[in-house]
């Protein structure tokens, strides 16, 4: 008897270093049925991921580019996609689907494109902001699915494109990987923070999206009211060194410990007693779903999907974006309040496990590659 072919689908992402979309991609190819599909990766930059991809045992690829529409590479990409049999084609946010969608197309191959946050943001000069709504809806209606990783931003597209369709599937969290019941090294003892210190962790790429700095200047706040806490900001970025620069500015440089991304952050969480995350927008904030998954307290800017995957006052506390004081008040109250934080600790465990498991994630994409080709 014929065995049945496994469906080959690629993964494609911009970078090859480890950030929300990129665990992502990695917990969808672990977790993907191997006896139904043949998982392939295609990064536009080398890094940690590729090595992690290698060590699943999962083919990955690199065709550099760091620029978005660098039609220069899409000769490569649709050779590639000759040469690995393809079957369909997953991107994963704006550059990667800018920079595969000709080629696939051209093959007549189904694109589904998974938009992990919009490129377009409030932040951004009104040009530059309109050019990226222009760019999004004009991919956005050039594949076969859009899938959305939260409400919220499947009704941004609405409102931004008017006739935008998308298909919202919730980012996961891999829970044999963050497991709070685990053991883990003493991350404590090995960064020298004196074990009675209470831990703020901030453990995400240090750029303008995750307001570092504003975060820094709330801590420096929070330290002139309590003396044994440490900051641990983990992360890497564009204001990495302005952000060392302020603690030195803000007199808090004894009291931070900066370091660049590791891949154990489950030790590092659990290293952590309160998890700070004051983006200015996101898509659905996987270090968020981390966080929780180890029964960490969530302090979150009130934002996007994020006030999907946090609800105030339950499993964590919500801020307004850019609200320093505010940001200052709810760090300051759960050292107060023990009570209050492990009831929060206890309630994103829970909510973690029960609504937001990498491996239902991943049955729900499952079924719509099986319905992609499924014959009419």
């Amino acid at each position: 008897m014929e065995a049945t072919k496994k469906i080959r689908v690629l993964q494609t992402i911009r970078q090859g270093k480890i950030g929300g979309g990129e665990s992502h991609v990695l917990d969808l190819v672990r977790y993907l049925d191997k006896g139904l599909f043949e998982p392939v990766v295609l990064s536009f930059t080398d890094g940690p991921m590729i090595t992690s991809l290698a060590k699943l045992g999962v083919p990955a690829h690199v065709i550099h580019t760091e620029k978005a529409f660098d039609f220069k590479v899409w000769k490569k990409v649709k050779q590639f996609l000759k040469e690995q049999r393809v079957d369909i084609v997953h991107v994963h946010g704006t550059r990667a689907n800018t920079n595969v969608l000709w080629a696939a197309r051209s093959l007549g191959l189904p694109v589904i494109y998974t938009i992990h946050g919009w490129s377009f943001h409030d932040s951004l000069p009104a040009w530059n902001k309109k050019a990226r709504i222009l760019a999004e809806k004009f991919i956005t209606r050039r594949t076969r699915l859009n899938i959305t990783v939260s409400d919220s931003n499947h009704e941004t597209g609405v409102r931004e494109f008017g006739d935008f369709k998308s298909l919202v599937v919730k980012n996961g969290v891999n829970l044999e990987k963050f497991n709070r019941f685990g053991e883990y090294p003493d991350i404590k003892a090995l960064y020298g923070i004196p074990a009675h210190h209470l831990v703020i962790g901030y453990i995400v790429r240090i750029t303008e999206q995750k307001d570092p700095l504003g975060m820094l200047r709330a801590y420096a706040r929070v330290c002139a009211n309590f003396r044994d806490l440490t900051l641990l900001m983990i992360g890497e970025g564009d204001l990495k060194d302005a952000a060392v620069q302020l603690a030195r500015d803000l007199g808090i440089s004894d009291r931070v410990i900066f370091d660049n991304f590791r891949q154990d952050v489950p030790a590092v969480l659990n290293a952590v007693d309160i998890y700070c995350l004051p983006s200015l927008w996101e898509g659905f904030p996987i270090g968020v779903l981390e966080a929780m998954a180890m029964a960490k307290a969530v302090i979150a800017s009130d934002v996007d999907g994020t006030r999907e995957a946090v609800e105030h006052e339950v499993t964590g506390l919500l801020v307004p974006p850019k609200d320093e004081a505010a940001l200052v008040a709810a760090i300051e109250r759960l050292i107060h309040d023990r009570a209050l934080r492990n009831t929060l600790q206890e309630n994103a465990g829970r909510s973690v496990k029960a609504n937001f498991d990498v491996r239902d994630m991943t049955h729900k994409i499952e079924t719509v590659y099986q319905q992609m080709l499924a014959p009419l």
